[in-house]
């Protein structure tokens, strides 16, 4: 039996004062912008790049974000931002997060994002793009 390799990426951030409510414990919104470092420390480790999608004539937006909240994090808590791609053949690039809180240790959030891929005149692709399936092989995943 072969196990599926496995493409993940980490980040660290600190919290900020801008990221958190009157309540101090990180507002909802700013999860979202968190998953956005994921994506682009895994984009550069595994070059995928949104420009290098663009460069090959496509954009990937984002059709849906699931997010489970866990723990809250709190104004300076420094956290690690765990991101996985997740393989379909489907048109579409599919990851997984974990957020974990490195003062604590606690699993602060799960989350899932979808994009599906689009042309430059905005149209949606129901194939995968050649370039993709490149990726994947390159990356050992197909």
């Amino acid at each position: 039996m072969t196990s599926e390799k496995i493409l993940q990426a980490e980040k660290e951030i600190e919290i900020r004062f801008s990221e958190v409510d009157s309540m101090n414990i990180v507002w909802h919104g700013s999860y979202v912008l968190y998953l956005e470092d994921a994506r682009e420390a895994f984009g550069k480790k595994y070059h995928l790049e949104y420009l290098y999608m663009y460069e090959k004539g496509f954009y990937a937006p984002l059709v849906d974000m699931q997010l489970h909240y866990k723990t809250p994090l709190k104004y300076r808590d420094r956290a690690k931002i765990v991101i996985k791609f997740r393989n379909t053949a489907a048109a579409k690039l599919i990851f997984d997060y974990e957020i974990y809180n490195l003062t604590t240790g606690e699993l602060a959030l799960t989350a899932t994002t979808t994009q599906v891929f689009l042309d430059t005149d905005y149209q949606l692709l129901w194939s995968v793009p050649d370039f993709i399936n490149q990726w994947k092989q390159m990356n050992g995943i197909q």
